[in-house]
């Protein structure tokens, strides 16, 4: 076993896979990477498994060593990668050797870059999951965000194929984003005047976003009921509080809420909501469920497609 030394921790870097699976009613938060898109592509490139965990990274800062050979991808967003102090494109897989330091700096385009090993990175494992959720102190190293100094163990020498994904594949950061939104829980709650609003106007990201949501700003919109019992959260529910912001929960949301909810942003919108940072501008478009699952589909056969013939769709 091997080891990357963290030199510069960044702003928030944790270790991620697809999250806690089946803890949801007791009280656990699922967590897991907030950019699935850009998770699944990481794994993909080094013929991982889905769920291998990688280090998500969150604006840059970032700084490590690797005391053993081994391969590594690099996806989501363009944070100026450097492996020795040459700059590497993101969304590619590349060989690294004893002693190569990767720096992770400002951020281009995006937020949260992902930063894969061929095997995963080897951390504990508690209810099913490598991820990291702060507020409960699970996964990761001590539940906490990556700190100098720490050790991060890898399976030595994997060998893997050194790839590049198509540009075709790959997720615009900087393009509008519509987000397909189901609706759902409280949407008869509210009236044809606020669900036109909502669907017709721009909100923008506001400087009140984590891993648990995204709040945004822009016209109210408001439930004809604010007494509602507290239920269940899916991923993407967007809940209305008093003041009418909107706020799309996350991966690292509470388990469970009383505010009114519109309905759910589809997931793999909710991996491009997580990508924006504030200041940018967000639309809301209505869906249904088979748009969002024809849509999800295609994404796995991309995906499949990817391990079977990826002689067909790299550069």
């Amino acid at each position: 076993m091997a080891n990357l030394h963290i030199i510069k921790p960044g702003w928030q870097s944790t270790i991620q896979d697809l999250g806690r699976q089946g803890y949801f009613r007791s009280g656990l938060s699922e967590g897991g990477a907030l950019d699935e898109i850009a998770f699944r592509w990481a794994n993909a490139l080094l013929n991982n498994p889905a769920n291998a965990s990688c280090i998500e990274i969150l604006m840059g800062d970032f700084e490590a060593e690797f005391d053993a050979s081994s391969t590594i991808a690099i996806t989501g967003a363009d944070l100026s990668c450097t492996l020795n102090g040459k700059a590497v494109a993101h969304w590619q897989s590349l060989s690294v050797n004893r002693g190569d330091r990767i720096r992770f700096h400002a951020p281009v385009s995006g937020l949260r870059a992902y930063l894969a090993i061929a095997g995963g990175w080897q951390t504990p494992t508690q209810f099913g999951s490598r991820s990291t959720v702060l507020r409960e102190k699970l996964g990761g190293i001590d539940g906490d965000k990556l700190k100098a100094g720490q050790q991060l163990a890898y399976v030595e020498g994997v060998n893997a194929p050194t790839r590049q994904l198509d540009t075709l594949w790959i997720p615009d950061y900087t393009q509008e984003l519509r987000l397909k939104v189901l609706p759902s829980y409280q949407y008869d709650q509210f009236s044809a005047t606020a669900k036109q609003r909502f669907f017709t106007s721009e909100y923008t990201v506001s400087q009140r976003i984590d891993r648990m949501g995204y709040r945004l700003e822009g016209p109210e919109v408001k439930a004809q009921s604010q007494q509602l019992i507290s239920e269940g959260i899916a991923m993407g529910a967007i809940q209305v509080p008093p003041d009418g912001q909107p706020i799309v929960l996350l991966k690292d949301r509470q388990t469970i809420g009383g505010y009114p909810k519109l309905g759910c942003v589809a997931s793999l919108d909710c991996s491009l909501l997580s990508q924006q940072a504030p200041g940018k501008q967000v639309r809301f478009e209505l869906s249904d469920v088979a748009t969002v699952q024809i849509e999800r589909k295609l994404f796995e056969r991309k995906l499949e497609y990817y391990n079977l013939d990826i002689n067909k769709i790299v550069n």
